[in-house]
C-alpha cells in the first residue's frame, strides 16, 4: 500500500489549473497554427493569426489565454493500492483549486446556488470525477471549462434504430445552431452510449483526449472524420465570420448501453479547450 499525502494532491491541482489556463497542449496549438494556412480569405485568415498570436502572448506574459478561466473539472484515476493520508481527498482538491484561482489571478466564476447566484469567491467547488484503477499511481487531469462553449452543448436520447448518420446529423445541427457563440474554431467531444448522465461524461472526457489521437476503432474514426468534414462545410468559420475552420477536431468516446436506448451527447469546446495532467 502506497501512501500519498493530500498536501501533494493540493499542490499538484493548484499547479495544473494555473498551467492549463495559460498554456494549451502542443498538439492543439499545432492545429491552430496549421489552420492559419488553411484559410484563404483575408478576414478568417487574419482572425486565425490573431488567435495564434494570443496563445503566444499568454505564454510570454504569463497570463490566461482567455478571460473565462472556466469551471474547474478534474478527472482522477486513483490506483486502488493508494492510501491517502493527511486529510480528505476532495477537500484537498478544492483547496488546490482555490489556491490556483487566487494565487494565479484567475477569474472566479462559480456560484454557490444555481438560482440565487452568489459567487463563491474562489471558483470552488470543483467538478470531480473519480475512477479506481489497478496499481498505486494517481493521474490527475485538470480541465477548466468555459461556459460560452459549454452552453452550446446538447444531449439527445435516441432510440436504438438511429444510425451513425442520424448521430452525425444531430452533431452538425447542434453546431449550426450554436453558430459563433462557442468562439469557433471549436473542439467537439461526442459521447455515445451509457445512460443519460454517463454519455455527457463521455463527451467531456472526449474533449480532453489529445487532438493528435484518433479513435482506435476504424468505425468511429470514420465518424469523427465525417463530423469534422461536415462541420467545416458550414462556413461558420473563425469567430463566426465565415471560413474553412469551424472546428479543429472531433473526438468520439463510447460505452455499452441498454438495449432500449442510445444516448448521445455533444460537449462543445472553444479553440481554448484546456487541459493539463500529472501522474503521481
Amino acid at each position: 500500500m502506497r501512501e500519498i499525502d493530500v498536501g501533494l494532491v493540493e499542490n499538484t491541482v493548484r499547479d495544473l489549473f494555473i498551467k492549463a489556463n495559460k498554456i494549451l497542449p502542443d498538439d492543439l496549438t499545432g492545429l491552430i497554427c496549421a489552420s492559419c494556412g488553411v484559410e484563404i480569405d483575408p478576414l478568417p485568415k487574419s482572425i486565425m493569426n490573431d488567435i495564434r498570436e494570443n496563445l503566444s502572448a499568454a505564454e510570454t506574459l504569463d497570463i490566461p489565454i482567455c478571460q473565462d478561466t472556466g469551471m474547474a473539472v478534474l478527472f482522477c484515476e486513483i490506483g486502488q493500492d493508494i492510501r491517502f493520508v493527511g486529510g480528505n481527498f476532495n477537500d484537498a482538491v478544492n483547496r488546490g483549486v482555490s489556491r490556483a484561482y487566487k494565487e494565479g489571478y484567475l477569474r472566479c466564476s462559480v456560484v454557490s446556488d444555481p438560482l440565487r447566484r452568489k459567487n463563491t469567491g474562489d471558483n470552488t467547488p470543483a467538478v470531480i470525477h473519480i475512477k479506481l484503477t489497478d496499481g498505486d499511481k494517481l493521474r490527475l487531469l485538470a480541465a477548466p471549462k468555459g461556459f460560452g462553449s459549454e452552453n452550446m452543448s446538447a444531449l439527445k436520447m435516441f432510440t436504438p434504430s438511429a444510425s451513425e448518420n442520424d448521430i452525425i446529423d444531430f452533431v452538425v445541427t447542434a453546431v449550426r445552431t450554436a453558430g459563433s457563440n462557442p468562439c469557433p474554431p471549436m473542439v467537439l467531444g461526442v459521447g455515445i452510449g451509457g445512460d443519460f448522465e454517463y454519455c455527457a461524461y463521455l463527451a467531456k472526457k472526449a474533449l480532453c483526449r489529445p487532438v493528435s489521437e484518433r479513435n482506435p476503432d476504424p468505425f468511429y474514426r470514420e465518424m469523427e472524420d465525417e463530423i469534422l468534414r461536415r462541420v467545416n462545410e458550414l462556413d461558420i468559420g473563425p469567430q463566426g465570420f465565415g471560413g474553412k475552420t469551424t472546428a479543429l477536431s472531433a473526438a468520439i468516446e463510447t460505452a455499452p448501453t441498454h438495449i432500449a436506448g442510445l444516448p448521445v451527447s455533444l460537449n462543445v469546446g472553444c479553440h481554448v479547450t484546456r487541459h493539463a495532467e500529472a501522474v503521481l
